[in-house]
């Protein structure tokens, strides 16, 4: 589009539907809610001081556990927009009665309860709004693939999955680690943005935490991925239990409550000529 440029806009709402929803009409039909690969290649490309490295965001990303027809457990991460790709989706769960026995709503750990249709559409790449995306095993996930769409699904055995250490790992054992393969957009991407963040602090370890050791594997679930970020990245080794929260520098988190706030970036062609972003005030 001619004149047009693409702007990101951070969307924070103490209510993730809320978020959710001015994301994506912020975003509109030309734009997109970034994921966390999109995330990470946004920060691997952007000096230390932009906000992208200073504070935390809610990544358009999740993390199902499903099982397979032939009874397998699987992870099916999707990123672009999933079975949680609406607000409506989000406040199904939160709506649902909080007796654990309830199909529609949390875990005992706070993770999303999904039902087995929708599991077994997400291993086939069928989505809730009616799109269907393309789905890669981790074997050709890894390999590499061309030309990767903005919304994507990859399968990741459960095995794979749990072998990660949950909490700080040393930079070379991450780069080539399933969970971080798979959130990071593939091996290239993943060793792009782990030497941008190691450069940062000159730091020895990264966090990168997932709940696949600890959770009901019979149960369908899903969990959304943050972006850790703080104050310049201080504490990034979790060298100071005291600075762990929100503010705190922990790396990728796949294991926290789905009800929560979230920071979303949302991205979407705009006319700089009709901008204030961009006016020079003579300051």
């Amino acid at each position: 589009m001619a004149g047009m440029r693409m702007e990101a806009e951070i969307v924070f709402e103490p209510h993730v539907p809320r978020a959710l929803a001015r994301a994506l009409e912020y975003a509109g039909e030309d734009g997109f809610v970034a994921s966390i690969p999109q995330l990470l290649h946004a920060r691997t490309h952007a000096d230390y001081d932009n906000i992208i490295w200073n504070t935390w965001f809610t990544g358009y990303s999740e993390e199902n556990v499903v099982t397979t027809p032939g009874g397998n457990h699987v992870v099916v991460v999707i990123h672009g927009g999933g079975i949680f790709g609406s607000p409506a989706r989000f406040e199904q769960v939160y709506r649902a009665s909080p007796d654990r026995t309830s199909p529609d709503g949390f875990t005992g750990q706070y993770a999303g309860k999904i039902s087995r249709d929708e599991a077994q559409n997400a291993l086939a790449g069928r989505m809730p709004d009616g799109t269907e995306i393309p789905v890669y095993p981790f074997d050709e996930f890894r390999n590499g693939i061309a030309g990767l769409p903005i919304r994507y699904g990859v399968i990741l055995d459960i095995e794979l999955a749990r072998a990660s250490k949950r909490g700080y790992e040393e930079f070379d054992t991450l780069k080539d680690d399933p969970n971080m393969i798979v959130r990071a957009g593939g091996v290239e991407a993943n060793i792009a943005y782990l030497d941008k963040y190691q450069a940062r602090h000159d730091t020895k370890l990264a966090g990168n935490w997932h709940p696949y050791n600890r959770i009901d594997l019979e149960q369908p679930q899903t969990r959304i991925t943050f972006l850790a970020g703080n104050r310049g990245g201080v504490f990034s080794q979790g060298d100071d239990p005291e600075e762990w929260g929100y503010d705190a520098e922990y790396g990728i988190g796949g294991d926290a409550c789905i009800h929560n706030m979230a920071r979303y970036i949302a991205v979407a062609p705009r006319d700089p000529s009709k901008s204030l972003r961009h006016l020079d005030f003579g300051a």
